[in-house]
């Protein structure tokens, strides 16, 4: 039987400034395979949100005309960073390809390091309630190095240097920045028939109530969506809660890691994908 700590015990014994990217990928592809992803769903929707940041999306059409090619291409590039790092061909190709997608709309360094606040918290704090055990320092100091120097190469400035210090500067940041706009609206309704596709169908009757749930008051406020009732909050909260309880008492180490041997399948690109079809193109 593996022990279902082992994992933790080598990220304990690395160093998160050095071995940031080798802890990062563990978390991702060992550890917390669906809850980071979840959470990097979330922090997506969330970053979508700020008024200036919404309103360039709706602008392009990108997330509300072609949503679910433009999911999969957030997706794909971030995890190709993630899997090879930032100094591999494949890395390095995904990170100027990011770059290129953002250059022309001038978007402000406050909105950018926003985006990355909401990468490093949101993902980190959604493990820590319902994951099957929290977050070490390690793997938090781990995930704010990767993010900071992703921020470096996209030329994000005044990066909080500490995950404690980008906390505190992402909630006051949200406090003061999320607001109800309907630009966020109109993205949130398209993002959201993705995440009602992924839904059993015995639960399509609260599809809506349950994607709902998921979200905070801040961020229903932003987008629109109604407080869902508290018995739908409540099953959402304790379902999830025996989960993370079933996983830490009968759970084991994922014998075979997510995206084994580098394979990333998407519904846009069945057959596969290069990196420079990624993302928007002119006309």
């Amino acid at each position: 039987m593996r022990d279902r700590h082992a994992n933790l015990a080598r990220i304990r014994s690395l160093d998160p400034e050095r071995d940031h990217l080798a802890i990062y990928q563990t978390m991702l592809r060992h550890e917390f395979c669906w809850d980071l992803r979840l959470g990097l769903n979330l922090a997506f929707n969330r970053s979508f949100s700020i008024p200036e940041i919404a309103a360039v999306h709706t602008a392009t059409g990108e997330l509300t005309r072609r949503t679910r090619k433009r999911i999969d291409d957030t997706g794909l590039l971030m995890y190709e960073m993630v899997l090879n790092g930032f100094d591999h061909p494949r890395g390095r190709s995904a990170l100027r390809r990011v770059n290129q997608i953002h250059r022309p709309y001038g978007i402000g360094n406050d909105h950018y390091r926003y985006v990355l606040g909401c990468l490093v918290v949101i993902p980190t704090r959604w493990i820590d309630r319902y994951g099957w055990r929290r977050t070490c320092c390690h793997e938090r100091r781990a995930t704010h190095v990767f993010y900071r120097e992703l921020g470096r190469r996209m030329g994000i400035t005044d990066i909080p240097e500490t995950y404690q210090e980008f906390v505190g500067w992402f909630d006051a940041y949200d406090a003061a920045h999320l607001r109800p706009n309907d630009d966020a609206a109109a993205i949130e309704r398209a993002t959201r028939e993705l995440l009602l596709g992924r839904l059993p169908r015995p639960l399509t009757p609260i599809g809506d109530a349950l994607v709902a749930a998921l979200y905070d008051d801040r961020l229903r406020a932003a987008t629109r969506v109604a407080r869902p009732a508290w018995p739908v909050r409540a099953g959402l909260h304790a379902g999830l809660r025996v989960r993370a309880w079933l996983l830490r008492q009968l759970g084991r180490p994922r014998a075979e890691p997510l995206f084994t041997d580098g394979v990333i399948s998407t519904r846009t690109y069945p057959d596969g994908y290069t990196i420079d079809q990624l993302g928007p193109h002119p006309g």
